[in-house]
C-alpha cells in the first residue's frame, strides 16, 4: 500500500520557513518545504498593494504569512503523508498543534477516503516545532468595510447583490485570475475594486503526482480563509464575507465524517475565528453571509438576478475557461436546483444543452438525490434540498418531463417533498447583526417573487 510505503521511506516533512519580498507596489512570499530525501518545494504568493505602507514589519502580517504556509504545506505533505512534521519558522503551543491536526485530518477526509487510507487523528501526523517566536511591530491601522471572496458561482453573485448598497465599503477578492470569478466581479461593478492575488504551485509537486505519488483533494477553502485575512490586513478590511451556505455542513459519505466541503463548514468557521482572534488579530472577522440560508433560498434569489444568468459559472472543470462542461456533478447539481424555478428553454440558454435529457448523468442524479447513499465529491447541496428542487421542477413542468425526471419517478425509493423554503433560517451562523439585518431585509424583497 502506497500510504504505508511512502510513510516508511519518507518519514520526515519540514516547513523550513518563508521569505517576504516587499516594495511599494507588491508583496511576494516564497515558502520553503521539504520532504526529506525526496524534494524541496517553493510555492509562492504575489499580492498587489493599495499603498506604499510597509506591511511586512507588522506582527499580525507575519503571523498570517506563517499560518498561510501551514495550510499551504498540506498540498505537499500529502505526496508521502510523512508521519513526522517539523515546523521551523515558529513555535506552536499545544492548542495550536491540536488545532492544525484537526484541520488537516478533517480537511483531508476525502483524500483519505479516495485513497483507501485508514488514518486516525492521533497517529496520522506528529508535529514538532521550534522555540522561535514571531516578532514585529503592532499594527494600529483602522479596519473597515468588507472583503468578498468571489468564485464565479451563483452564491458569489447573491452575496454581491445583498451587499450592493455597501458598494463603497466593499472589495472583491479573487485567487489566480479565474475567468468566471473575474467576469463575476466585473459584471457586479467591481472592475476597479477587485483584488486579484496570484498563487503558484511548485511544479515538482505536479511532477511527483504524475509519477504515482499520493494525490487528491486538499482543503482549498482553508487557503481562501487565511489568504483573505492576509489581504484584509493589507487592504484594512474589517469583515471577510464568505458565501458558504448551510448545506456545506452535510457529510459527503453517509454516516461517516467525510465532507468534501469541510473547510466551508460552520465548524471550521468557528474554529478559524477562534484561532485568528487568539493568534493573529481581533480586528478582522470571518463569516459566511449566506450561512443562515439554504441552497434552495439562494437558488431562488439567484433565479431573479437575470443580469448574471449568462455570466456565472459554478463548474470547477470549466470555470478557468469560463464554460460549463455539462458532464460533472457540479454542473448537474446547479442545473437541477435552477430547474425548480426556470424553464428548460431558459436553462438551455445558460448551459448550452439540456442536461436533464442526458442519460449518462442519471447515476449522478441518484447520488445527488439520496437514491444512492453517497454524494459526489463536489460542493453541492444536501440530499433533501435536491429532492425539493426536483419536486418543484416536476410541478413546474407538468406532463412535459425530461428524461432524468421520468427515470427518477420510476425508482422505488424516489422521494418527493415540497415546502415553503423561506420558513428555513439557520441560526447557527456568525453573521454580525449589521450584516444580518441587511440580509433579512434583502431576503424580504425576493421572498414573494414566483
Amino acid at each position: 500500500m502506497k500510504y504505508k510505503l511512502f510513510r516508511e521511506k519518507y518519514p520526515n516533512f519540514v516547513y523550513h520557513g518563508f521569505n517576504i519580498y516587499e516594495d511599494d507596489n507588491e508583496i511576494r512570499i516564497i515558502y520553503d518545504f521539504e520532504i526529506v530525501g525526496l524534494s524541496f518545494f517553493n510555492p509562492t504568493w504575489t499580492i498587489k498593494k493599495k499603498d506604499k505602507n510597509t506591511y511586512s514589519k507588522y506582527k499580525n502580517f507575519k503571523e498570517t504569512v506563517f499560518s498561510l504556509g501551514m495550510v499551504e504545506l498540506v498540498s505537499y505533505w500529502k505526496i508521502t503523508c510523512s508521519p513526522n512534521v517539523l515546523i521551523k519558522p515558529s513555535f506552536l503551543d499545544e492548542y495550536q498543534i491540536n488545532w492544525w491536526k484537526k484541520q488537516y485530518f478533517y480537511g483531508l477526509g476525502e483524500f483519505f477516503y479516495i485513497n483507501n487510507i485508514k488514518a486516525d487523528i492521533d497517529s496520522f501526523m506528529e508535529i514538532e516545532t521550534s522555540d522561535i517566536k514571531i516578532d514585529g511591530e503592532e499594527n494600529n491601522n483602522i479596519y473597515k468595510g468588507n472583503l468578498i471572496p468571489v468564485g464565479g458561482g451563483k452564491d458569489s453573485f447573491v452575496s454581491l447583490e445583498i451587499l450592493k448598497d455597501l458598494f463603497d465599503e466593499n472589495d472583491a477578492y479573487v485567487i489566480n485570475n479565474v475567468i468566471s470569478a473575474i467576469n463575476a466581479s466585473y459584471s457586479a461593478g467591481y472592475k476597479d475594486k477587485l483584488i486579484n492575488v496570484k498563487r503558484t504551485l511548485d511544479q515538482r509537486m505536479l511532477d511527483l503526482n504524475a509519477q504515482g505519488f499520493l494525490n487528491g483533494h486538499t482543503p482549498f477553502s482553508a487557503i481562501v480563509a487565511f489568504s483573505s485575512i492576509l489581504v484584509s490586513i493589507i487592504y484594512q478590511k474589517k469583515y471577510v464575507c464568505l458565501s458558504n451556505e448551510a448545506s456545506a455542513n452535510e457529510s459527503t459519505i453517509l454516516d461517516e465524517e467525510v465532507n468534501h466541503q469541510y473547510s466551508k463548514s460552520y465548524e471550521f468557521e468557528v474554529d478559524f475565528n477562534e484561532y485568528v482572534s487568539k493568534y493573529i488579530t481581533k480586528e478582522i472577522k470571518y463569516f459566511s453571509l449566506l450561512r443562515p440560508l439554504s441552497e434552495l433560498i439562494i437558488t431562488h434569489i439567484f433565479s431573479q438576478l437575470k443580469k448574471y444568468h449568462n455570466v456565472f459559472r459554478s463548474c470547477n472543470v470549466g470555470s478557468k475557461k469560463g464554460v460549463w462542461c455539462n458532464k460533472c456533478a457540479k454542473c448537474l447539481f446547479v442545473y437541477v436546483m435552477l430547474s425548480a424555478y426556470m424553464s428548460d428553454e431558459k436553462l438551455i440558454s445558460i448551459f448550452g444543452t439540456n442536461m436533464l435529457e442526458d442519460e449518462e448523468m442519471y447515476e449522478t442524479l441518484k447520488e445527488l438525490s439520496g437514491i444512492k447513499d453517497n454524494k459526489p465529491f463536489e460542493c453541492v447541496g444536501t440530499r433533501d434540498e435536491v429532492v425539493v428542487a426536483i419536486t418543484k421542477a416536476i410541478k413546474l413542468r407538468g406532463d412535459k418531463l425530461p428524461l432524468l425526471y421520468k427515470k427518477y419517478l420510476s425508482e422505488d425509493n424516489a422521494k418527493l417533498n415540497d415546502y415553503d423554503i423561506y420558513q428555513y433560517f439557520n441560526d447557527e451562523h456568525l453573521v454580525p447583526k449589521y450584516h444580518l439585518d441587511i440580509l433579512k431585509e434583502k431576503i424580504g424583497g425576493f421572498k414573494n417573487v414566483k
